[in-house]
């Protein structure tokens, strides 16, 4: 009997799974048509084949949906085994290495996977909420990178740990990928490339990026 009821809570779970993902991929080709904000989660359980309460349930709103979406694009598997294999790293100099790495690597995703969704919702204040909240998480996320670096003194002198995260931050972010991969053609190697030299010579200077 409990055999039977393990059973069927991993049917259930492993059911769950596929209606979010059907409902992921409808509201993803809905956003790319007609925007985040002229799409409906009525529209999107239709699409999905699934009730309206369903998706609510799943996902409670339609920024809900869009947060998990931005999430399975651009933080999925990859991203995580990238992520865990620097946090490993015991020089924090390897770990700054690894940073243009996982940059090129959500930027990419979000070029091939996102790019349509943010044309058409560019004005969106909803987007640009969610957007924020995600820039405000990235920021987040790299403390531990110049704690490291910090606790190893292996930031330039005069670069406190305040200016070392903004640096950081801002050569990661998603504006200067575009500029330049985007907008000046760069291939992606050339911008982690590119990324790496300048990060490693902000940073901790170029006497110790000599290694690279």
């Amino acid at each position: 009997m409990a055999g039977k009821r393990k059973y069927n809570s991993e049917s259930r779970i492993a059911g769950a799974e596929l209606t979010k993902k059907r409902i992921l991929g409808a509201a993803k080709r809905l956003f790319s048509s007609k925007g985040f904000d002229h799409t409906t989660i009525d529209a999107i359980a239709v699409s999905a084949k699934v009730s309206t309460p369903t998706v609510y349930t799943l996902f409670k709103s339609k920024e809900g949906i869009m947060r998990e979406l931005l999430n399975s694009v651009l933080f999925g598997q990859q991203y995580q085994s990238l992520v865990e294999k620097t946090m490993t790293l015991k020089n924090p100099i390897e770990s700054l290495k690894n940073a243009p790495s996982i940059a090129r690597m959500i930027h990419d995703a979000e070029k091939s996977e996102m790019g349509l969704i943010r044309g058409v919702s560019a004005l969106s204040p909803q987007l640009k909420k969610i957007e924020a909240e995600q820039e405000r998480h990235r920021y987040e996320r790299q403390e531990n990178t110049i704690m490291r670096l910090e606790k190893d003194k292996a930031l330039l002198p005069g670069i406190d740990i305040g200016r070392a995260r903004d640096i950081l931050w801002t050569l990661t972010s998603r504006e200067v990928y575009r500029m330049l991969v985007m907008e000046r053609g760069w291939s992606s190697d050339e911008y982690e490339s590119w990324l790496r030299r300048t990060l490693l010579q902000s940073l901790i200077g170029t006497g110790k990026a000599a290694g690279e």
